[in-house]
């Protein structure tokens, strides 16, 4: 560790100047250092976000801090908690070193997580900010941990070098604490792929046990992050970075200013000696779409409402249904627009899109806007009645895009599409200073045009009411096909199989991964609620016959519509028996197919949203 004199040099020429250690790997410990020239005369205050811009939840990192001690000039001096996530040092002259422990075992995109294979931070969950102090430069000495098992480790970031060299640790800096927690890193042994796009470096850093073709990976994000960059005119930044950390369940990504934080099962990276376009190597390339699009329409098109950043509390907005939604509707567009997936491969993937969106009951009860302010207590808080009395802003929000899409091609013959009203988003409320109003993409998507939407934003955005995707869809050649649900992980996408449609439905969903048959969520509606069955509880036996995982749906199949079951249940630990009267099985699962008897108009229609020949 550094001495006094070591630090205060350092810090005499950097207003803020942070070190970070994993002292202890073994026991998920990062020591970080924080130094302040001239603290508050008042005594100068720090405080940990208590949310990262990305994901709509207060997760409190403070709670992570296990010890802490401040030294003004390398004497003690006392400090004082002033809330959950803020600290007020005594007043001192000179000097001020602030130093603390984190406690870092969250192996996710959203906070820290370091152990004797890797490490990764955002510094949402490590770098303290010093009030007062938020728009001066940072300067971050990023360390090693120690020991000869290290000696290979890098480090992956975006952050501007400050004389530490290339995939090695040293000296960073930012141009204020806004940026410094906007560069999340990676350290640890990884794999490197690297190419350009847009003129611009871009690289992946892959942690984690895997088997990955790089070279195909590196080609096929290149005509990825091309599109997307063609798409807006332009790549705002100097250099790009997927950190992404592979795993054997797992599936999430955070997006960042100049990089985004993925994690994905290994096997949906693309694998060495296979060449074809498997279902879980799309999966992947869609979450790099969706954060990658993200640089856009979210890290510098944003709300007003978080312009700027108040982290310490929950920022509202009913747009996150913009931010989220229409990146969710153009990750897997980009996918066939750069020739990545077939049409047929995209419908499968749309199909998905709609079927979460026709599984949610609660879309009859909560708007899309409605869903965008309660992120914070609803979506990031779900239970066993959420599919009940929540819609999602990313599926939901999907599938607004889709018809405001075909709505705005249908209403300008084809001369103007959404494509431009997001361009036209980005040049004024991306380039330029300023966030989104709360009516702002409505107003501009309505001058852009010359449409009148309000009849459609009223249905869409703050009503309950299924769209016309069926007619909007059909103007393009395509069909909308609702059906059953069947066994098994069923995602949609895809037609059924006819016994589907006779399996009569109980009107649950079951939680995955488990051997015995426990209920997870009763839809409204359905015969279990009828019947009185309740989530969590554990069916065993229907009419007296022990059931399982593997074959309750098959038991099922055995009976009619309109049939009663009794099915043996434990709630808790009591045991009883609940008749249930079976009904007709629910027309929630969507599939898309080309409408072969599409005329040419449609045909063209089709294939210009596609952004595809027949040629």
């Amino acid at each position: 560790m550094p001495d006094s004199e070591t630090l205060g040099a350092t810090a005499r020429v950097n207003p803020v100047t942070y070190r970070i250690f994993p002292v202890n790997p073994g026991a998920h410990l990062f020591q970080v250092q924080c130094l302040i020239v001239d603290p508050d005369p008042q005594g100068q205050r720090l405080s940990l976000p208590n949310w990262i811009p990305g994901s709509y939840l207060v997760r409190d990192f403070a709670r992570h801090i296990v010890s802490m001690r401040a030294r003004c000039n390398a004497e003690e001096i006392s400090w004082q908690k002033t809330d959950k996530s803020t600290w007020r040092c005594e007043p001192c002259e000179g000097l001020l070193e602030v130093t603390y422990e984190v406690y870092a075992h969250d192996l996710s995109v959203r906070g820290a997580h370091l152990d004797t294979l890797h490490g990764f931070f955002n510094g949402t969950s490590v770098f303290l900010a010093v009030q007062g102090r938020e728009h001066l430069p940072c300067r971050v000495e990023i360390h090693a941990p120690e020991g000869p098992r290290y000696r290979q480790w890098r480090l992956a970031t975006a952050m501007e070098s400050d004389g530490a060299d290339w995939l090695g640790f040293g000296s960073y800096r930012t141009k204020d604490y806004d940026e410094l927690i906007d560069h999340p890193v990676e350290m640890g042994v990884f794999t490197l792929g690297e190419y350009r796009a847009g003129g611009v470096p871009h690289r992946i850093a892959i942690s984690g046990r895997h088997q990955v073709d790089i070279d195909r990976l590196c080609t096929d994000l290149t005509l990825l992050c091309d599109h997307h960059i063609g798409f807006f005119g332009g790549a705002p930044m100097d250099e790009y970075w997927f950190l992404t950390m592979a795993v054997g369940e797992g599936y999430g990504g955070l997006e960042h200013r100049a990089s985004s934080s993925l994690m994905c099962r290994r096997d949906e990276l693309p694998q060495p000696g296979r060449h074809r376009m498997t279902e879980k190597y799309r999966r992947f390339l869609g979450l790099c779409s969706h954060e990658y699009f993200h640089l856009w329409n979210v890290k510098r098109i944003k709300p007003a409402a978080f312009t700027p950043y108040e982290l310490d509390a929950e920022s509202y907005t009913t747009l996150l249904w913009v931010f989220e939604g229409i990146t969710s509707y153009y990750d897997d567009l980009a996918l066939l627009r750069s020739g990545l997936i077939s049409t047929e491969s995209y419908l499968e993937l749309l199909g998905q899109t709609l079927t979460r969106v026709y599984r949610a009951p609660g879309r009859h009860r909560q708007s899309v806007a409605e869903s965008s302010f309660d992120a914070w207590t609803k979506l990031y808080k779900q239970d066993e009645n959420s599919p009940n009395a929540i819609v999602s802003y990313y599926s939901k929000g999907a599938t607004i895009a889709l018809a405001l899409d075909m709505v705005i091609r249908r209403d300008t013959a084809g001369r103007m599409s959404l494509d431009d009203v997001v361009v036209e988003l980005w040049r004024r409320y991306g380039q330029e200073s300023g966030g989104v109003p709360e009516t702002g993409f409505e107003e501009l998507a309505k001058e852009l045009t010359g449409l009148d939407l309000e009849a459609f934003f009223d249905l869409a955005v703050r009503g309950t009411g299924d769209l016309p995707l069926r007619e909007l869809l059909a103007r393009v050649g395509v069909k909308l096909h609702l059906r059953p649900r069947g066994p098994g992980k069923d995602l949609g996408g895809k037609p059924g199989n006819r016994a589907d449609r006779e399996r009569p439905s109980l009107g649950v969903n079951f939680q995955v991964e488990q051997a015995t048959v426990v209920i997870a969520n009763v839809l409204d509606g359905g015969a279990a609620q009828e019947a009185g069955l309740s989530a969590m509880d554990e069916i065993v036996a229907a009419d007296d016959i022990r059931v399982n995982s593997s074959n309750f749906a098959e038991l099922l199949s055995g009976y009619d519509v309109g049939d009663d079951v009794k099915l043996t249940i434990f709630r808790r630990d009591e045991l009883m028996n609940i008749r249930v009267t079976l009904q007709e099985p629910m027309l929630d699962t969507c599939y898309l197919t080309l409408d072969k008897e599409a005329d040419a108009q449609a045909v063209q229609a089709r294939e210009n949203w596609l952004g595809i020949s027949s040629d």
